[in-house]
């Protein structure tokens, strides 16, 4: 399949050596414990991106406008997992940055990481926002036909000019349901969308909730998640900069809700009541089955030495 991507800036981006390649994360609200993040910053610019925070540790801030590319981190992984200790616990890929956004198209760091994930037969899920995951669709499938393998696409809009506006560097949304259906249809994966977040005022209609839950009714989407908006620090600043820029009809409304813990969980109920009806009538669970599956049992019997 021949694939097109947006035009790169390659002065944005800055080649950077990794002491490790897994993140530990204990939180208990997520089902896995291991992040895999061949790059820091992202391209994308989604406006209610969480992981602006990441950038606060080096020199710069601009968690848009550079990005560090890890170039070695095929080899520090592989040194994880092939060690006595690694118990192949499921991967997370891209916690804090897509995996697939366009410099990928050059570096073309993640078929070694599913090459590798082949090689030691370990389970992953990653979520992208990108097609270009298409271009490894056979390693995704076969590393599906060994182990489980989860596939999501974060979708909160069929609109496409709110999308250009929220997300501005990221690829249509048929594109992404185009992908989901390719997965689906070619590997064995778990594929998932990922509603997340519903933005108040905007995303958070019965008419897109619906439409989401449609289309991805319509590519055999195993589940759907949805989560509301959540806004600290560096989040909270640029997405209500934006809100006032791109939609100053609701910027009002939205300092109001935010400001409000007792107007916000009212609002949380209405949203997830749209959300719940939604679920039932296109009869889609709430979460990925990936999660309740083991490690293999050579793995369990590492363990024990």
């Amino acid at each position: 399949m021949k694939q097109s991507f947006p035009d790169i800036i390659f002065n944005m981006y800055k080649e950077i050596l990794a002491k490790s390649a897994l993140n530990r994360i204990d939180k208990e609200y997520l089902p896995y414990n291991w992040d895999l993040n061949i790059y820091r910053g992202c391209s994308h610019k989604c406006q209610y991106c969480f992981a602006m925070y990441s950038h606060k540790y080096l020199e710069s801030e601009a968690f848009f406008d550079e990005i560090y590319v890890k170039t070695n981190i095929a080899e520090v992984l592989e040194k994880k997992l092939k060690s006595r200790s690694w118990k192949k616990e499921i991967i997370n890929i891209g916690g804090v940055t897509d995996s697939y956004q366009g410099i990928e198209a050059k570096y073309k760091l993640m078929p070694k990481v599913w090459e590798l994930l082949i090689k030691h037969n370990n389970r992953a899920v990653m979520s992208t926002k990108s097609k270009l995951i298409l271009r490894d669709i056979e390693l995704i499938a076969e590393l599906s036909r060994k182990v489980p393998v989860g596939i999501a696409a974060t979708i909160i809009t069929t609109n496409e000019e709110h999308r250009r506006r929220i997300e501005p560097g990221t690829g249509s949304i048929q594109d992404r349901f185009m992908m989901l259906g390719e997965m689906k249809a070619k590997t064995r994966a778990i594929v998932g969308v990922h509603m997340m977040p519903i933005i108040p005022f905007l995303t958070d209609t019965k008419e897109n909730i619906e439409s989401v839950f449609s289309q991805a009714k319509s590519v055999g989407a195993d589940y759907v998640i949805t989560s509301s908006l959540n806004l600290y620090t560096e989040t909270r600043k640029n997405f209500f900069a934006f809100i006032q820029k791109d939609f100053p009809e609701l910027y009002s409304n939205m300092i109001a809700l935010f400001k409000s813990n007792e107007m916000f969980s009212q609002y949380k109920k209405g949203l997830y009541l749209r959300v719940k009806e939604a679920r039932m009538k296109y009869n889609i669970p709430s979460y990925s089955t990936i999660f309740e599956t083991e490690a293999e049992q050579d793995a369990k019997q590492m363990s024990l030495f």
